[in-house]
Parts: C-alpha cells; sequence; structure tokens
C-alpha cells in the first residue's frame, strides 16, 4: 500500500488552503467596507486581530497541556501564519479608524486619548514581527528572533487595554482572554514546577 498522503489531505494541509480559511472573516468587512459602514468595520477588524493573536499565544500552552491532540500539532506549525492574520486584520482596523475618523486634525485629535495611543502602540509592535514571521529572517535573526517575537506578549496586553477602554461592554474583551490567561497562569506554573500535570 502507498504511503502517499491523499490528495484531499494535500489540498487540506495546503498552506494557500489555511490562508483562505484565514480571510473567510474578511469577507462581510468587505461589504461594510463597499458601503462606507467604518464603524462596524471598526469593531470587526479589532475583534478579528485579537482573535488570531490570542489564538497564536494560546497554541504553546495548549500543546503543553494536551501533547498528543494533532490538531493542535497542526495549528502550532502554522503558528507564524495566524500571527500574520492577526497582523492583517489589525492593518484593517487602522485603516478603517482613518476613513471613520475622515479629516487628519480628527485622526490626530483621536490619537492623543490613551485609549487609542494603546492600539497605536500595539500595532507598532506587530509590524516588526509581522515582517519577521518568514523563514529568511529566522536564519539572518537567529537565537534573536524568539525573544523579538514575544513582544507579543506585550501587544496582547496592550490589545486588552485598548479593548478595555474603548468598549461600554467590557464582557467581551474579558472572555476573549481569560483563557488566554488561564494557559499563561499554566505555563508559567508549569516553569516554576508548581503542578505538572497534562492530558495526553
Amino acid at each position: 500500500m502507498s504511503s502517499e498522503p491523499s490528495l484531499s489531505w494535500r489540498v487540506w494541509n495546503a498552506p494557500v488552503t489555511f490562508w483562505l480559511l484565514l480571510s473567510l472573516p474578511a469577507i462581510p468587512m468587505l461589504a461594510d467596507l463597499a458601503a462606507d459602514a467604518y464603524k462596524p468595520l471598526l469593531h470587526s477588524t479589532g475583534e478579528f486581530a485579537a482573535r488570531f493573536l490570542i489564538i497564536s499565544l494560546m497554541l504553546t500552552p495548549l500543546m503543553m497541556l494536551f501533547p498528543k491532540v494533532r490538531a493542535i500539532r497542526w495549528l502550532v506549525k502554522r503558528r507564524r501564519h495566524i500571527g500574520v492574520a492577526a497582523f492583517a486584520y489589525a492593518s484593517l482596523h487602522v485603516i478603517a479608524f482613518v476613513l471613520h475618523e475622515g479629516m487628519l486634525d480628527k485622526i490626530f485629535g483621536e490619537l492623543v486619548h490613551f485609549k487609542n495611543l494603546l492600539g497605536l502602540a500595539a500595532f507598532l509592535i506587530f509590524v516588526p514581527l509581522a515582517v519577521t514571521s518568514n523563514d529568511l529572517s529566522l536564519r539572518a535573526l537567529g537565537p534573536k528572533w524568539k525573544p523579538m517575537q514575544r513582544l507579543a506578549y506585550v501587544a496582547a496586553l496592550a490589545v486588552l487595554a485598548h479593548w478595555l477602554l474603548s468598549s461600554k461592554d467590557m464582557g467581551g474583551a474579558i472572555v476573549h482572554f481569560a483563557p488566554l490567561a488561564m494557559l499563561e497562569l499554566y505555563r508559567v506554573g508549569r516553569a516554576l514546577k508548581w503542578w505538572g500535570f497534562r492530558f495526553a
């Protein structure tokens, strides 16, 4: 019997398929953009930027907790893709913000608010992380690549603070970030040997 993977698996496992999956949330966003509905576009792009960032950060502690789950291992191999998707949606969020405000004086007037400065800081952190999320940069940076990529945790804190300060309903931010906080607590506990449990 042949050990070659099936055609369906090769298609499902192809990078282009994963990129298409990551781009699916953008379809209704394009409809909002076409309709000049910048306020809902602002919300949806920001939420998906945060969601993909959270997913990318959750994968390592999930792998520690469930080391034999194939789906998690499959996603870990595509973590950089998910991080770049977070940056792409964050870029759309910035574009939606600019379009929503319209005039330069309004844009700069809004940027002085602390909540928006936090959002800008998160985006500026995203830029070098996305630019270096490729094999060429990994080889060029060598051991410096991982410490730089850990700036994603700083970006996550800035995104959380931005969301909490910008939203009238803070429940959404808490629901999104609570699983990441619990998984990171588990990860820190494992490192400090507070506990050592994991699931097969």
